[in-house]
């Protein structure tokens, strides 16, 4: 039996700071008014992943409502809350999404970054979408990945980080915890005892 890792999913209770993993994909983030209310959105690409994502994002205390956007895609969305202030000044600078300095990405984070944009790929790694809207947070994501132990590769013309090799794959797969309630557990890492590198 492997020991609890003090940065796994099961850790610690959810909390708001664990939406930080939608960011880390195609999730964004927007302040109202004076500033003091924000909400957070995320297009999925694939709308199965509505019901255990938005299940998740519940269980940190933040309701997401499903909506369709104007290109006829299935997002996430939450009202506007002050709650959501706090993430909304650490991901943002003006207008532009940005990654905290030093950011600590953790299993509840990758586990929520994971289940709304990770998914296999067909040489035994993973991969997890990066915004493509923006590219000056993928070299911030690669440190954050590094510094929590899973080394990732940028794949896909820059728009997903790949993460490979056994130890990695483990690695990734400790962090994240068991397959959530309602996810499809074809998208969900796990290690097979080998994998391409």
């Amino acid at each position: 039996m492997s020991q609890l890792s003090l940065f796994s999913a099961d850790a610690r209770p959810p909390s708001v700071s664990d939406l930080a993993g939608l960011l880390c994909g195609p999730g964004q983030i927007v302040r109202f008014g004076a500033g003091d209310q924000a909400r957070l959105s995320i297009v999925l690409p694939d709308p199965a992943r509505a019901p255990a994502l938005a299940s998740a994002c519940a269980a940190t205390g933040i309701t997401m409502g499903t909506v369709q956007t104007e290109s006829g895609a299935t997002a996430l969305r939450s009202a506007f809350r002050c709650d959501l202030v706090g993430l909304a000044r650490a991901w943002t600078n003006g207008a532009v999404k940005t990654v905290p300095a030093g950011w600590q990405l953790d299993g509840p984070a990758l586990r929520l970054w994971a289940l709304a944009a990770g998914r296999p790929d067909d040489r035994g790694g993973y991969l997890l979408a990066l915004d493509p809207h923006a590219p000056d947070t993928h070299l911030a994501l690669v440190a954050a990945a590094t510094r929590a132990g899973i080394p990732p590769a940028r794949v896909g013309r820059g728009t997903a980080l790949r993460i490979s090799g056994t130890r990695r794959v483990q690695r990734l797969v400790e962090l994240v915890g068991p397959v959530p309630p309602r996810a499809d557990g074809a998208d969900w890492p796990r290690y097979w005892g080998r994998t391409a590198s």
